[in-house]
């Protein structure tokens, strides 16, 4: 397996990209802090079904975005800490805890650099959680599964339900354009991070969709790395976890990925007619052993 070195100062680019994204994707979402005291949930049920029952379980939610995934998991009953690199992220996931009652723990860091933190203090959690649209922001693969690895509890699992990096071949158009196998090499998108929530309209709003910020233009470029299917399993592998679930989905949760897709009821997005189906995410459940 061909890795890429960390790359710091692409994750710093990111970062600028994500708080501007951010500000973006929140102001289409209403008033959130009402969604969940009114006992609003974001989870979709590939990612509850995976994690099964977490009540009273400790879980930490790697990089967490702005914070509702994560008290969708607390309001479930787990023990919550989010890790994001994006300051107005963490900023709003605080305010959003606060604001609901729902408590968490958030941290604003550099994933690779919270995990070499948290493996020196060796505090450890039953559960590592990812989801949709995380690992393609990992540049370096191995380093990230054993980081995992080394702050699960002894037989606890990494549980990840992310959009397929088959889809991620595709243009918007459908069109065969990016590499499958890219050898971490990043790609490097020079209008950043779009606004994929407006994009998605009521398929990513927590309630209504309401316009909020329009004709959304990130000032910062963006960098994502492609990892195939075998890159990943194999790296949670020699990170010493078992894998117990690899499921793949032939529809997307939530985000409308391309052109022409048509929603069903879940918010669940396929691709049109005329284009045969493909797996738009997987799922994987990993324990320590």
């Amino acid at each position: 397996m061909t890795n890429a070195p960390l790359r710091k100062e692409l994750h710093e680019e990111n970062r600028l990209s994500w708080n501007e994204a951010t500000k973006a994707h929140n102001s289409h979402k209403g008033n959130q802090a009402k969604f969940f005291r009114e006992g609003g949930n974001t989870l979709f049920p590939e990612e509850k079904e995976l994690l099964g029952d977490i009540a009273g379980l400790s879980v930490v939610h790697l990089q967490c975005n702005a914070g509702q995934d994560t008290l969708s998991l607390a309001q479930l009953g787990a023990v919550m800490t989010g890790v994001d690199i994006s300051d107005e992220a963490i900023n709003f996931a605080q305010k959003l805890s606060e604001e609901s009652g729902i408590p968490a723990t958030f941290y604003r860091a550099d994933i690779f650099d919270w995990l070499a933190e948290t493996i020196k203090k060796k505090a450890q959690f039953n559960i590592v959680f990812s989801s949709y649209g995380a690992v393609c922001w990992i540049s370096d693969i191995n380093i990230w599964a054993k980081g995992i690895a080394a702050i699960l509890k002894p037989s606890g699992r990494f549980v990840i339900v992310e959009f397929h990096p088959v889809a991620m071949i595709f243009d918007r158009d459908w069109s065969h354009k990016f590499p499958y196998f890219s050898n971490g090499k990043p790609l490097t998108w020079e209008d950043g991070i779009s606004d994929y929530v407006a994009a998605s309209s009521d398929g990513l709003s927590l309630s209504d969709y309401e316009t909020g910020i329009e004709n959304f233009c990130n000032p910062h470029r963006s960098h994502e790395f492609q990892w195939s299917i075998g890159q990943i399993v194999t790296a949670l592998l020699q990170a010493g976890l078992a894998l117990e679930v690899l499921q793949e989905y032939p529809y997307s949760n939530g985000c409308k990925l391309f052109e022409r897709m048509h929603e069903t009821p879940g918010r669940r997005w396929f691709p049109p007619e005329d284009v045969p189906n493909l797996p738009l995410m997987y799922g994987i459940v990993a324990r320590k052993v």
